[in-house]
């Protein structure tokens, strides 16, 4: 037998294995359905008749909702300033080209979220040799799914760690507004440069992020709150313009790795999600 055909069948017997071992790793993380509809029963439960306002994240496919708190739009971000720039793994938003369900995950918006429905390459799935953004819940690898918050506020601030970096002595009830960009991650070079699409800058004398992706379909607008896994069981007070790009977009996940080693925003590594607001008295209607 030939050294090639060794490494061929070789590769045919442990390719089912990784996978057997992945699909085992991600059942540890999981926990049942009614772990998630007890927490989905918990914000019912907190938030009834209390006066919150319409919550996030929400599948963008379908704005719909019950919610009768109002709030003004903030203005297009060009009007404010960039004030925090983080990422979640996997996708808090449902909808688009990100309608993949990662699973229930573990309780705690780790393993959860939604992922890039379509394809990669072989090639765009190559394994790297090191770990990017290494956390007591895991890594980032090719393949993987993240949702970019370009977070902006009308108070006089400057990009920082944080949602308090958007907030300022002079200025507490900022409007606030969060442009959304989801990437899939891919080893390829030659892929976008997420140093790029997170470069900084002034312009009209405001801090802005220069590059936010501007050919991944038309933002779909709603208004909502802040998210993350915290609110999964309680409402977010603060109010949010959501600004949620329907399309996906490859980034070279060494490029994330690089910006995750050093950033203005002290990031480094992914947070979790929270889970998908499917509550219609949590959600507002459309504009």
């Amino acid at each position: 037998m030939s050294y090639k055909t060794q490494v061929l069948c070789a590769t045919a017997i442990l390719l089912p294995l990784l996978t057997t071992a992945a699909s085992a790793k991600s059942a540890e993380h999981s926990v049942s359905d009614q772990v998630i509809e007890k927490q989905r029963a918990a914000l019912a439960a907190n938030t009834k008749g209390k006066g919150y306002g319409p919550q996030s994240p929400r599948d963008i496919d379908t704005i719909q909702g019950n919610n009768k708190r109002v709030f003004a739009q903030a203005p297009i971000y060009t009007q404010m300033n960039l004030c925090n720039i983080h990422f979640h793994k996997n996708a808090e938003h449902k909808g688009g080209e990100f309608t993949k369900y990662a699973g229930n995950g573990d309780g705690h918006g780790y393993h959860s979220g939604y992922q890039y429905s379509g394809k990669l390459s072989k090639a765009e799935l190559t394994p790297l040799k090191h770990k990017v953004g290494a956390s007591k819940h895991g890594s980032l690898y090719p393949g993987d799914t993240i949702e970019v918050h370009y977070v902006h506020s009308t108070a006089q601030v400057t990009p920082g760690a944080t949602l308090g970096a958007c907030l300022s002595d002079a200025n507490k009830n900022p409007q606030l507004r969060v442009e959304t960009q989801v990437y899939v991650l891919v080893n390829d070079a030659k892929a976008n440069n997420f140093l790029t699409l997170t470069e900084l800058g002034m312009e009209n004398g405001l801090n802005q992020a220069l590059n936010i992706p501007s050919s991944t379909g038309k933002p779909v607008q709603y208004t909502g709150s802040t998210t993350g896994p915290g609110y999964n069981e309680k409402a977010s007070p603060l109010q949010v313009s959501w600004s949620v790009r329907p399309q996906v977009m490859k980034v070279d996940i060494n490029s994330v790795g690089k910006w995750l080693e050093s950033n203005a925003f002290d990031e480094d590594h992914a947070h979790g999600v929270r889970n998908l607001v499917t509550n219609p008295d949590l959600l507002s209607a459309a504009h």
